[in-house]
């Protein structure tokens, strides 16, 4: 311990009667859910101060930094989600909500890229809507944890271009890169998209300064984002990465799993499209994926 951790026993008595005193005054809660939330984030945040033994300046820091992530921050960038994100906090609550069930399909973040109102396409259906990219048939089925296959499940699509960018990261309205389709009675599902390559976070603004200063890359490993909910079922929030792909091990907001690790199979230009459709002259790529979901409500290993 250095000198600047060193407290005397009058200096700590006084440091925990002010916890002792905050904690207290959520008493009057009325909501016990409430009190409990803000009581230990009260006890937690004070054991943070006083062990790091906080400078004012250094708080003033945060506050700042606080206040830039707010000021960033618009309908198209959330920076609040990004900073989650890079501090594992994301990650960490997904894996409270999400216990292991069976063989029911990981989920990992959703990112501060998610739009609501995509576009449908029907089976079969492309939902790159001109983003760059290679193309790539996307297919599997949506089962239960039984085995049984889940009709009509909503399936939310949506990933960067080529160039490591969401359509809400241009200047010009587009919808690109991302749209909704449903599973088919039997369960299966399939789509076009565009392989998926690495980018960066959003890095100019304060998450990006913090990461900077740390050393951290800005990475993601090449992903495809899946928001699939179905009657009866829990809702997984989760992507498929590319084996092979460099950055699996130091993803900027630690969601790759290992079970969500997939073969992108390359097809050379003049090979057959699944669904016939006329590539002409590009390559294109093609993936597995076979989706895996737990019923509502539920928590621990499971069967």
């Amino acid at each position: 311990m250095n000198e600047r951790n060193k407290v005397t026993t009058e200096q700590h008595a006084r440091e925990q009667a002010l916890v002792d005193k905050v904690v207290a005054s959520f008493e009057t809660a009325e909501d016990p859910r409430l009190k409990q939330l803000t009581q230990a984030l009260t006890r937690h945040l004070h054991a943070f101060l006083r062990e790091v033994r906080l400078t004012e300046a250094e708080w003033d820091e945060a506050i700042r930094f606080l206040t830039a992530a707010g000021h960033i921050t618009d309908g198209k960038r959330q920076e609040f989600i990004l900073l989650s994100d890079v501090l594992g906090a994301s990650m960490q609550t997904i894996a409270i909500n999400n216990e292991a069930y069976a063989n029911a399909t990981e989920a990992t973040v959703l990112g501060p890229f998610f739009v609501e109102g995509s576009p449908e396409i029907p089976l079969g259906g492309d939902m790159s809507f001109g983003a760059a990219g290679q193309p790539c048939w996307v297919e599997g089925t949506v089962t239960g944890t039984d085995g049984k296959p889940v009709p009509g499940a909503r399936m939310e699509v949506w990933e960067a271009d080529e160039d490591g960018f969401y359509d809400a990261q241009y200047d010009d309205d587009r919808t690109a890169a991302r749209g909704h389709l449903f599973s088919d009675q039997d369960g299966t599902y399939r789509f076009w998209a565009i392989t998926p390559t690495p980018y960066p976070i959003p890095h100019d603004g304060p998450v990006g300064a913090l990461l900077a200063a740390v050393g951290r890359s800005p990475m993601r490993a090449s992903h495809l984002h899946f928001d699939v909910r179905a009657e009866g079922k829990r809702t997984l929030i989760t992507h498929i990465f590319v084996r092979g792909d460099e950055l699996l091990d130091r993803d900027a907001v630690f969601g790759v799993k290992d079970s969500l690790i997939h073969d992108f199979v390359e097809h050379p230009a003049g090979t057959p499209a699944p669904d016939g459709r006329d590539l002409g002259d590009r390559s294109w790529s093609s993936v597995r994926f076979d989706i895996v979901l737990a019923p509502a409500n539920t928590t621990g290993a499971g069967e």
